[in-house]
């Protein structure tokens, strides 16, 4: 019986998400067929079968948190004795019992728990959760291994905090007034002042799901979307968002594009506009470098390395993978580039590794039609490039000291920057950059 574990997704990811089964129990795998998909606060990835055979049970059903290394399913070999026609599968439900069996025999290395027998280990993403809205630890019920709080469980106390009515604050009480001091000469006591009675605020109650109306639907929150909304919130919270938008002419990088074009698909690349704005990006970090960096309470970390981050829209949500050192490649490298991450990021094939260590992002909105937005910074970097959709408009030029019209493609370009490290000045500067790069391409 070969052991399947929910493996280890990259150095700083210390558990995963079941999101979808893509196998039953008695299906037969192919060696390195999907077998499901895990999903972590990085990336959703697809783990492959290590051999061929039958999937013989499931310990661990869609969307339940655990840690790396634990056992999620049991899978027979090919060729093995009692497995594709003689070992019944074990189903999802009587998955309960072996997994206790798999707790008891790893209980030695699982990490330190309370004396009632619960487990005080924190993941990241549990620890800023908990972190983020005040909460203690000993007040949620852990429903993972040995007892260990996850992401969801955080999630469900915090629904079930908000269904709760506010208790209504109390009436002040108004102590009585003071007695008078004695003295030699007796005085009246000064009459005590009416105080106006205080009025009692109604109860809040706090909307719940119950209230969804009958003609409405519920519609759950994928791990992704989930991730992305929590990623989002904190950046907000995080960081003073400012957002500058230039117009930029890109006549030429579409004339260079076009004669292009073939001798790149000769080499199997496909030529988008991506590419162009990343080498136009990156001009504009060389100029002004502090927006290829991260504040920090001590100063502002500049970044050597300029690794741009593409953000990939998908169906569930959107990812961002990173191409390192995108300064140190030319048109070609950055298309091939950008192509294979796409494509992976699309079909679930990207590592978790591939989205970390960004330190500027560029979001293409404009491939379904948007012409300009403010997109959120991705913590913790500086700033976020967005470029809208190209449009053909009419402009007034000036040739030989004469104004005419012409008709040009144009796009804007909106720059959301930390205002905690720069001004608007020098995010000027960069857009600025970043459009002379595009107008004045030439290669």
């Amino acid at each position: 019986m070969i052991e399947i574990k929910m493996p280890q997704l990259g150095e700083s990811v210390t558990e995963g998400t079941v999101g979808r089964w893509l196998k039953r129990p008695g299906d037969p795998v192919a060696k390195y067929e999907p077998l499901l998909e895990v999903v972590t606060d990085k990336v959703d990835t697809e783990v492959p079968a290590p051999e061929a055979g039958i999937l013989h049970e499931i310990l661990v059903p869609e969307g339940e948190t655990v840690r790396v290394g634990t056992v999620i399913a049991r899978l027979t070999p090919a060729g093995a004795t009692g497995s594709a026609t003689s070992a019944a599968p074990v189903t999802t439900v009587a998955a309960t019992e072996s997994r206790a069996t798999t707790t008891t025999v790893t209980a030695t290395t699982a990490p330190p728990a309370t004396d009632d027998g619960r487990n005080t280990y924190l993941s990241p993403v549990v620890a800023r959760l908990l972190a983020e809205h005040q909460l203690n630890p000993a007040q949620i019920r852990g429903t993972g291994q040995g007892g260990r709080i996850t992401k969801q469980d955080v999630l469900r106390f915090l629904a079930e905090r908000e269904k709760q009515p506010a208790t209504p604050a109390a009436t002040p009480v108004v102590p009585a007034p003071a007695a008078p001091t004695p003295a030699p000469i007796p005085t009246p006591a000064p009459a005590p002042m009416p105080v106006a009675p205080v009025p009692t605020p109604p109860p809040v109650t706090a909307p719940t799901t119950s209230e969804i109306p009958a003609d409405a639907e519920l519609v759950p929150l994928t791990p992704m979307r989930r991730s992305i909304a929590e990623h989002m919130v904190r950046s907000v919270r995080t960081s003073p968002h400012v957002t500058t938008v230039m117009e930029v002419d890109l006549s030429r990088v579409i004339a260079h594009r076009a004669a292009h074009q073939e001798a790149f698909s000769r080499q199997g690349v496909r030529l988008t506009m991506t590419p162009y704005f990343i080498m136009a990006a990156i001009a504009g970090l060389q100029a002004v470098p502090v927006f290829n960096g991260s504040f920090t309470d001590q100063g502002i970390i500049i970044h050597r390395r300029i690794n741009i981050g593409v953000a990939v829209a998908l169906n569930e949500g959107l990812l961002v993978p990173v191409i390192p050192d995108a300064d140190e490649k030319n048109l070609l490298g950055l298309a091939r580039a950008v192509n294979d991450l796409a494509e992976r990021a699309r079909s679930k094939r990207l590592r978790p590794e591939e989205t970390q260590g960004g330190t500027f992002t560029i979001t293409n909105h404009g491939v379904t039609g948007s012409l300009f937005a403010t997109p959120i910074i991705n913590q913790p970097q500086a700033g976020i490039l967005g470029i809208g959709a190209v449009v053909k408009r009419p402009v007034v030029i000036t040739q030989n000291g004469l104004d005419a019209i012409a008709i040009r493609p144009l796009c804007y370009l909106s720059f959301t920057f930390d205002h905690r490290i720069a001004d608007g000045a020098t995010a000027d500067q960069f857009l600025s950059t970043v459009k002379k790069r595009l107008e004045q391409w030439e290669g």
